[in-house]
């Protein structure tokens, strides 16, 4: 017999159409200790080249495959103990595969509260119920129930005989394994997910206006509308149901059990039939059905939001160029603060920009001082309120004074707010105001996005759907992965990169990354990797899944900068000796790797790794992430009230969900362009055509300036409408975009 290991693998490679040797390499590499980002790295030809997502979904196929083993043990344990375990039963149950089918063979078994069966069973009633479930031919029900009838264990009666035994065939109903499956499948292809507004609110209006009166087919109903009416119950607003047709179901419960009309005791099982679907049956698979939906939208926005985020974090990096930040505020001011090329805070100060024209001239003045002195090659506005006002100034100012050299950006400081007042901050700038904090962090997210967004909570960036209503567990490892994987495929400087963005080191985590920052304090820059194992509670084995992911820039050895794993560095040794040329030089001039005879090193190291270490010796420490290109707003449109039908203007893709993308065009607020909007293709996701950070050309559709709501679309080879400025009185149709719910 295969041991549960084995049969994992086999059960993974047939459900994910993988090499059972790849998934096998998988499992055994992780119950190592090895991390997903060091296995798709570094041990390509052990898995078969499988990637980061592949190797991910096995992780996550053989935990659910272990936790129904775990669970199987106990509903073993639990049967065998009761004397039930049957060879039959026993083998059904260890042959299981599915948590519901596991959970469907341990319900008749499974001890419950006290039931109205139980009672039944108590005053000695199972016999009679085993008369209707047979459909006995050789007695007649009336004269069968007057023996069971016995005022001391509070039978009266005939009929409450009856009633007694049918209890306990409905629970026998309801417990079994193919009727409760006929069922299942019935919701999941014929039920209705029904939201109704609740009676008291009926006269109100709130933001789930559209879901008063809501139907939709269970298999049908996508994400974001079961988790806006889910949200809408939890406020007390909806009231939500799973509804099927009773005719469709209770005929097919009623052939499963093989009714016999010519019994006379056939009535009383209909009886019990149609009372085991009402009051047991339909309740307790409308909550699962409920529950399978909730996860099923939980994995869907969760998705989305992965995929948001990983495109967020990997958007391009200005690199190493002094900025300035500016934080806009109407009422405080406008917090300036400077960064090095390091990203290392200079000085900062305050300008005021709507407080009279003596405190503008002095914002002139303030603002081209520190350009002057400092020479940045960008400032970098906040995108918040008065953003757009500010960035305008700004790019006038430098217009007045000739500073071509200097280009102004609007940045995303989604989040920022929540990063200024953390720990991390604090630590950080303990002196500074937290405003002045998140200046920097604006100037330093321009320098380079994943090192600033890795110190802040990933649901507080602001490109979730939902992020709040679904599972956190869920949520918090999904979203913990992409980081990680983001960290580890840009690669971390171990000389300048703060404990938040070290902490993502493949094997490291945050309490090793404190100790790697407090060491580097205290001693200094490492000279080359092997210096890392100086660190306090920094192992061999932490050495090996961290040390290609961090970079040493001009070290000791020339290959600390590249993402060649030191288990390697023997081989371009190897090579460098053969062309006779030093390491430095063949990283220093990529085309000599042509004359390298890769034949000789096939048998050292296998072709997947051999590719990589010659790529990267073309390319040594390159960043993947692609070359930063400043998006351009239009100039004069800065408030919804300057947006007008039919006008075109370049923006922004700052969040992508399940029903659309929304744009940021300048103006404060948000456009949105729903999935009907966004190609003159059939597409089935958002995510199809366009990525969080992208830029896109689109037109104004629609604008409610009250709801600040703002229709767009990127199909642009329609007929442009006649442009006029738009102020809907009445509620505009956006197509079924619950923008309230985000």
């Amino acid at each position: 017999m295969d041991s549960p290991i084995t049969s994992f693998a086999t059960s993974i490679s047939q459900e994910l159409q993988l090499k059972i040797n790849s998934v096998q390499a998988v499992i055994n590499l992780l119950d190592e200790g090895n991390t997903i980002p060091f296995i798709a790295r570094y041990r390509k030809e052990v898995t078969g080249n499988l990637d980061e997502v592949q190797i991910k979904l096995i992780q996550e196929k053989n935990d659910y495959l272990k936790e129904i083993e775990q669970r199987r043990l106990v509903i073993l344990a639990s049967i065998e103990s009761q004397g039930k375990l049957s060879e039959e039963l026993k083998q059904q149950i260890i042959n299981c595969t599915v948590k519901t089918t596991l959970e469907d063979l341990y319900l008749p078994f499974k001890p419950k509260r006290r039931t109205r069966a139980m009672i039944a069973r108590e005053k000695g009633l199972e016999p009679l119920a085993q008369f209707i479930l047979e459909q006995s031919k050789i007695c007649d029900p009336s004269s069968e129930a007057v023996k069971f009838v016995d005022a001391e264990k509070g039978v009266k009666d005939i009929n409450e005989a009856l009633a007694g035994a049918r209890d306990i065939v409905a629970e026998k109903i309801a417990d079994h394994l193919s009727v409760r499956q006929m069922v299942r499948q019935a919701f999941n292809f014929s039920g209705i997910v029904v939201s109704k507004v609740r009676t008291e609110k009926a006269n109100e209006q709130t933001k789930f206006e559209q879901y008063y009166d809501f139907k939709e087919k269970v298999k049908t109903i996508p994400s974001h509308r079961y988790l806006a009416i889910r949200r809408g119950e939890r406020e007390e607003i909806l009231d939500l149901s799973i509804e099927v047709d009773p005719q469709l179901i209770i005929p097919e419960i009623e052939k499963i059990l093989s009714i016999q009309k010519t019994s006379l005791w056939s009535s009383h099982l209909k009886l019990a039939i149609e009372d085991s679907f009402k009051r047991l049956l339909a309740p307790s698979i409308e909550t699962e059905i409920r529950l399978n939906l909730k996860q099923a939208s939980d994995e869907a926005a969760v998705d989305i939001f992965a995929d948001n985020l990983k495109q967020l974090l990997l958007s391009s990096p200005l690199g190493s160029k002094t900025v300035i930040g500016i934080d806009p505020g109407i009422r405080t001011g406008c917090k300036c603060a400077v960064v090095d090329s390091t990203g290392k805070y200079l000085t900062t100060t305050t300008i005021y920009l709507s407080q009279g024209d003596q405190a503008l001239i002095q914002a002139k003045k303030q603002l081209m001082d520190l350009v002057k002195k400092y020479q940045p090659f960008a400032i970098a506005v906040g995108n918040g309120t008065a953003g757009r006002e500010t960035e305008e100034f700004v790019k006038k100012l430098l217009k007045e004074n000739s500073e071509k050299n200097v280009f102004v950006v609007s940045v995303n400081e989604s989040g920022a707010s929540i990063y200024s007042a953390s720990d991390i901050a604090r630590e950080e700038f303990p002196e500074l105001d937290l405003t002045i904090r998140g200046a920097i962090s604006i100037a330093r997210r321009l320098q380079d996005p994943l090192a600033e967004l890795v110190k802040i909570d990933p649901k507080s960036i602001g490109v979730g759907q939902y992020q709040h209503d679904v599972h956190q567990p869920l949520l918090q490892d999904r979203l913990h992965h992409v980081v990680e994987s983001c960290v580890n495929f840009v690669g971390v400087n171990l000389n300048t990169a703060s404990a938040s963005l070290l902490s993502y080191v493949s094997g490291i985590g945050p309490n090793l990354a404190g100790k790697i920052v407090k060491h580097r304090d205290s001693h200094g820059p490492f000279f080359n990797r092997k210096n890392i194992l100086d660190v306090s509670g920094f192992g061999l084995k932490t050495y090996e899944q961290s040390a290609g992911f961090l970079r040493i820039l001009n070290g000791s050895h020339p290959l600390d900068a590249s993402a060649v794993h030191p288990e390697r560095y023997d081989i371009v040794e190897q090579m460098a000796e053969e062309i006779s040329v030093t390491v430095k030089k063949l990283l220093d001039e990529p085309e000599l790797t042509s004359k390298i005879d890769l034949n000789k090193y096939q048998h050292l190291v296998g072709a997947y790794t051999l590719n990589d270490i010659i790529q990267e010796l073309k390319k040594p420490g390159r960043d993947p992430r692609t070359t930063f290109e400043a998006p351009q707003f239009k100039e004069g449109i800065n408030s919804i009230e300057d947006l007008s039908l039919g006008l075109r203007l370049e923006g922004i893709i700052t969040n992508v969900t399940a029903f659309g993308a929304f744009v940021d065009i300048g103006v404060h607020q948000d456009g949105l362009i729903h999935l009907s909007e966004l190609s003159d293709r059939y597409i089935k996701h958002p995510s199809d055509v366009v990525k969080v950070g992208q830029k896109i050309l689109v037109e104004v559709l629609e604008v409610d300036p009250k709801r600040k709501r703002i229709s767009l679309t990127a199909r642009l080879d329609k007929k442009p409408p006649k442009a006029e400025k738009i102020i809907k009185k009445e509620k505009p149709n956006f197509n079924d975009s619950p923008f309230a719910h985000l």
